[in-house]
């Protein structure tokens, strides 16, 4: 097609079709492509200025939530200190309540031991302990509005951990995000170490198993053959976030199948089972609320989850991520490339632009664009079951906007050509009324029998070939008639020479001021042409032009056969399906022509053809150029500025003043011939009314032989006055059979 447009273009002796250029497949195509390119931007600009982050990240969150429910991480053991813990044993613990439950949890030689309890001031912790080498405890950064937290005196560095997580202050300050390295303050002169707890415990549990930690060229951890990359400030869905330090997302476990837990007071009475804690991950925390609050995290939303997740849990999230990704393969959750989300969303603007071209009326719209929206969730879904996160909101937005900008564009679009045709129709009203002034003048004007030639004559005399316009090669003529031919053709400038129509239509008559009229109503209806022919069943016109005073129309060829093939007498009378579905497939393009006031002027059995690709019926030959003509033995001789067949024209069109009505009333004839296997000029008419006489020679339904018979009224303004009322009766009628 951008082929056949650059020829046209590149063709000096051929008119390209004066319509609005959106209305091609090829600008179509542009403008699909520029709206969803613009829409892209568009949501992909209100992306960076964080409008759309609050939303992303809530749907992360539901699908988090939404996830199938994991096994309980059977390598760790939480020790929570509740509430009713803190009612025998006041807080803050002492060393002797602390070094007595670490002694006892030693006695069953877990693999590590993290002790999630702020011990700034007690050198005494783990005095009792014959080593304090799998025992990890903790301090707190500085902070605004908080004191920096030692950790204990008689610990080294490397079995400190910081306590300190990042929450996303922008979207209710929850916690999605795990800090495994962070570089201290210049204020921090108490919390040295630059590894969390989390990531020490996980580290210290797969030491003991021969897995150590290094970092790849990139700088990023590689534990085991597992690289943990590093979040940053535009990774997934976040912009511009804080990405200070060494983050990656939490691939939380449900709250409540996270890992086995016992109380302290368990503990300390012996309630406590020896495999429940040999060669596990013992973490050590309170869960009191008057100690810390807790924070919040994606799943304190469910209605059967507390308002908020303790420290202690939050910290085992961690460790059991980062030990069950090395030693079991959990995926981390894993996000696109910029570049690659930019093509995600892209591709979606497009599917809304592509649907509201094909569905553009806004009901269909709505309900095929729900269900894409639905496809959509799946997609992503079925993405986060595999723990990738993927842009879901601005996806959605931009398959919306796009939807509705186009279907308005559309709108906007069809009501600018539905001007430009009417102007077109006045120019040609004007140009018709013209033609007959002329018509009915006495001017003496050369004859175009003695001036006019054939075409093939005319250019074998310039060319010496048989090219039109030095690019349509002339293969055979398929029709002639009054002083018109029409010829298939190959165009010779476009690959493969695809096979086309020409039209050669000559005046009948040369004189000047004549001339002048016929070009003016050649150029309207050629233009009327252009814009009709975007319809699938309207050839398509490539181009017009006039050489040595006959005017041509270069159009689609449509390769089948006339319907005239397929009615009586030959084929003897057709069913009323056959007579419903042909009516109904000829209104449907009426009703697109008659919307724009285009009136086709010559609806008969040999203007439309069935095609060969799809059976579906073609409507050829609008008529109102063909005034410019004079008139071969089946058309009208009553009247001077007429145009039609006889037997299938009504009487206002014969005297020149054709009405919308005036196609319903053609097809109607063809309806009756069909039914009944009569032509139309043996029709019998009613000596008073002027109606057709018809239905005893047709075993037919009396609905439909009422709604055939309203098409034929004598007086236009008895029939139909539009095509959409017939097809709406018709309907009706299969509907009520």
């Amino acid at each position: 097609m951008i082929n056949l447009l650059l020829a046209k273009f590149r063709s000096s002796t051929v008119k390209k079709p004066n319509y609005p250029q959106t209305l091609t497949t090829v600008n179509w195509l542009s403008t699909i492509l520029l709206t969803s390119m613009g829409v892209t931007a568009l949501v992909w600009g209100m992306r960076e200025l964080k409008w759309l982050q609050s939303w992303e990240l809530s749907a992360y969150d539901m699908m988090l939530r939404s996830r199938p429910l994991e096994p309980a991480d059977s390598r760790i053991l939480l020790v929570t200190i509740t509430q009713a813990d803190l009612a025998q044993e006041p807080w803050p613990l002492s060393d002797a309540t602390v070094n007595k439950l670490l002694s006892k949890l030693s006695a069953y030689r877990p693999r590590v031991i993290g002790l999630n309890i702020y011990r700034d001031k007690q050198a005494s912790l783990g005095n009792n302990l014959p080593t304090i080498d799998n025992l990890v405890t903790t301090c707190l950064f500085s902070n605004i509005g908080r004191a920096e937290i030692a950790p204990p005196p008689n610990f080294p560095l490397d079995n400190v951990g910081f306590n300190d997580v990042v929450t996303d202050s922008e979207n209710e300050a929850i916690l999605r995000r795990g800090l495994m390295f962070a570089n201290p303050t210049t204020t921090d002169k108490k919390c040295h170490t630059q590894i969390s707890f989390a990531t020490l415990l996980a580290i210290l549990y797969l030491e003991k198993q021969g897995i150590h930690p290094t970092f790849t060229q990139q700088q990023e951890i590689l534990i085991g053959n597992k690289v943990f990359p590093r979040l940053h400030s535009h990774s997934g869905s976040y912009q511009s976030t804080d990405d200070h330090g060494y983050q990656i997302l939490i691939n939380y476990r449900h709250s409540e199948h996270l890992a086995q837990q016992v109380t302290l007071t368990q503990v300390l009475r012996d309630e406590v089972k020896p495999q429940w804690v040999e060669d596990k991950l013992v973490i050590i925390g309170t869960t009191a609320t008057s100690i810390h609050p807790g924070f919040y995290t994606p799943f304190n939303s469910l209605a059967n989850q507390p308002a908020r997740t303790h420290g202690m849990f939050i910290h085992a999230q961690i460790a059991s991520q980062i030990i069950s990704t090395v030693l079991d393969g959990r995926p981390l959750i894993s996000y696109w490339t910029d570049w690659t989300e930019l093509l995600w969303i892209w591709v979606w603007s497009l599917v809304g632009a592509v649907l509201a071209w094909q569905w553009r009326h806004p009901l269909l719209l709505l309900t095929v664009t729900g269900f894409i929206l639905i496809g959509l969730v799946g997609i992503a879904a079925g993405l986060y079951l595999q723990s990738l996160w993927i842009p879901l909101i601005p996806s959605g937005l931009t398959l919306l906007i796009s939807g509705v900008f186009v279907i308005v564009y559309a709108g906007y679009e069809s009501q600018r050509q539905h001007q430009l045709i009417l102007q077109q129709v006045n120019a040609q009203k004007d140009a018709i009324s013209e033609l007959n002034v002329l018509f009915n003048q006495t001017t003496i004007f050369q004859s175009l029998g003695s001036h006019s030639q054939e075409l093939t004559d005319t250019v074998c005399l310039r060319t010496g070939g048989l090219i039109f316009s030095g690019r349509y090669k002339i293969h055979q003529t398929l029709g002639a008639g009054g002083f018109g031919k029409t010829y298939l053709a190959e165009d010779t400038h476009l690959p493969g020479h695809p096979i086309c129509v020409v039209k050669q239509l000559m005046p009948a008559r040369r004189d000047p001021q004549f001339l002048e009229v016929a070009r003016r109503l050649f150029n309207t209806e050629a233009d009327i042409l252009a814009i009709l022919g975007k319809h699938p069943q309207i050839p398509e016109l490539f181009a017009y032009s006039e050489e040595n005073q006959n005017f041509y129309l270069v159009q689609q060829y449509i390769e089948g056969h006339t319907l005239s093939t397929e009615l009586p007498p030959e084929q003897g009378v057709k069913s009323e399906l056959f007579v419903i579905n042909m009516l109904m497939e000829i209104l449907e393009i009426l009703a697109f022509i008659h919307k724009h006031d285009v009136i086709h002027r010559d609806i008969k059995p040999s203007n439309i053809i069935r095609s060969k690709n799809d059976s579906r019926l073609v409507l050829i030959d609008f008529g109102a150029v063909k005034l410019i003509q004079n008139k071969n033995d089946e058309e009208t001789e009553l009247a001077t500025v007429a145009i039609g067949t006889k037997g299938y024209t009504p009487p206002e069109q014969f005297a020149g003043h054709p009405q919308l009505s005036s196609d319903i009333y053609a097809l109607g004839i063809i309806a009756i011939q069909a039914l009944t296997g009569v032509l139309p000029q043996d029709f019998h008419q009613h000596s008073r009314t002027g109606n057709i006489i018809w239905t005893e020679q047709a075993d037919i339904n009396p609905q439909l032989a009422v709604i055939v018979n309203k098409m034929v009224c004598y007086h236009f303004s008895d029939r139909y006055q539009s095509a959409v009322d017939v097809l709406q009766d018709l309907q009706q009628l299969v509907v009520d059979s």
